[in-house]
């Protein structure tokens, strides 16, 4: 009981050094906020490497070399994108409807972070925090806590040299589901930013605090006949083996006409994919997914393709870069149709286009078709 007491207390005052934190805040600038930005961004970029080799060093997944775009991506990408965007005082004002628009503060954001992404991730929602002048709460998963933590230390202390106000950052280096139920419908907290599985942007959502969630993804990519094969295998090698597959919205489905499978196939076998026999699709599905909980496996996400054959029993050469399980179906029959975090790829065959709009929308949340005229969503 003593630590359950301990855990809570922590709670309020970490909620009470936010609220402090957000009425300073109401009296920024433009020009304030802007420098705390740039100062942070900045700083994050030049400690991109290191971070990014401490996330694979602490969880074990995906690779360093890829996690390092990712937190360029989330410094100087993002700090491009928003540098001019304005978010204090008047920011439109259409003399014809005689709307006037104007910049206020929500108040302290819990930021929940996922394991597969879990320096970029802290980064992006400490500047979009701060760009809004909002203080900021950093729940990392368990397991990325270290890095996690030096992310947004590096962050906060970038921000205060900056001049943002003590508390504009902060984190929690012990996680725990009773903390972090706490801190979800805690009355004081303004918004939830939720970044993971599905049980966790649920409980965000029933929080009964506001709540943005990004959630689970299962991405099927259509291959037309018109298609350049070529261009359309390589952006899918691209997406699907970057950090070892941890990005949700890559693609978890290939569906192609049957017309052009043999030259899918030949282009994919070049690149490093290896087509899997039924019998060593079987021994995938038990390795990959978790049938009790309906869920893929953590042990295999962000893994290697040479790491999970090996693990499950599979013949692959030493360069593989990408499993291939062709299936007749989609659904709890079909395991490996669900989303996988990691170098696995399901594979689909049809005959003509209905089909596979048909089979792309049992398969996930939208279409990508790479057509004749490039690639669109």
């Amino acid at each position: 009981m003593a630590d359950k007491t301990q855990s809570l207390e922590h709670i309020e005052d970490l909620m009470h050094t936010a609220s402090l934190a957000a009425a300073e805040f109401t009296q920024y600038t433009q020009e304030e906020v802007d420098r705390i930005v740039r100062r942070v961004a900045e700083e994050a970029f030049a400690e991109r490497i290191r971070l990014a080799q401490l996330a694979e060093e602490e969880t074990g997944i995906g690779r360093w070399e890829d996690k390092v775009m990712k937190n360029v991506l989330a410094t100087q990408y993002l700090y491009e994108d928003i540098r001019d965007l304005k978010t204090v005082g008047v920011i439109s004002d259409d003399k014809f409807s005689g709307i006037t628009e104007i910049a206020q503060p929500l108040g302290p954001i819990l930021a929940i972070i996922p394991v597969t992404n879990p320096t970029s991730t802290t980064i992006f929602k400490i500047m979009i925090a701060l760009k809004t002048r909002n203080p900021v709460i950093i729940c990392p998963s368990k397991k990325a806590v270290k890095c996690s933590c030096e992310a947004a230390r590096v962050c906060y202390e970038a921000a205060l040299q900056a001049g943002a106000p003590e508390g504009s950052v902060q984190w929690l280096s012990q996680v725990s589901r009773e903390q972090t139920h706490a801190l979800m419908s805690h009355p004081q907290l303004a918004l939830i930013l939720a970044t993971g599985g599905g049980s966790l942007v649920n409980s965000a959502y029933s929080s009964g605090t506001p709540a943005l969630g990004v959630g689970a993804g299962n991405v099927p990519v259509f291959i037309e006949k018109s298609a350049d094969i070529p261009f359309a295998v390589d952006q899918v090698f691209a997406s699907k083996t970057f950090d070892n597959g941890t990005i949700c919205a890559s693609e978890q489905a290939l569906v192609v006409e049957r017309e052009i499978a043999p030259q899918v196939m030949h282009e994919m076998k070049r690149r490093g994919a290896l087509f899997l026999k039924k019998k060593d699709i079987a021994k995938l599905e038990d390795l990959a997914y978790n049938r009790e909980k309906k869920l893929m496996n953590a042990d295999i996400v962000g893994k290697s393709a040479k790491f999970i054959a090996d693990k499950a029993g599979i013949e692959a050469p030493e360069d593989v870069k990408l499993l291939v399980a062709g299936l007749d179906g989609v659904g709890e029959d079909y395991p490996l149709s669900s989303e996988i975090l990691a170098p696995i790829l399901a594979f689909y065959q049809v005959d003509d286009f209905e089909a596979a709009v048909n089979l792309c929308m049992q398969d996930g949340d939208f279409v990508v078709a790479l057509g004749a005229s490039g690639c669109g969503k």
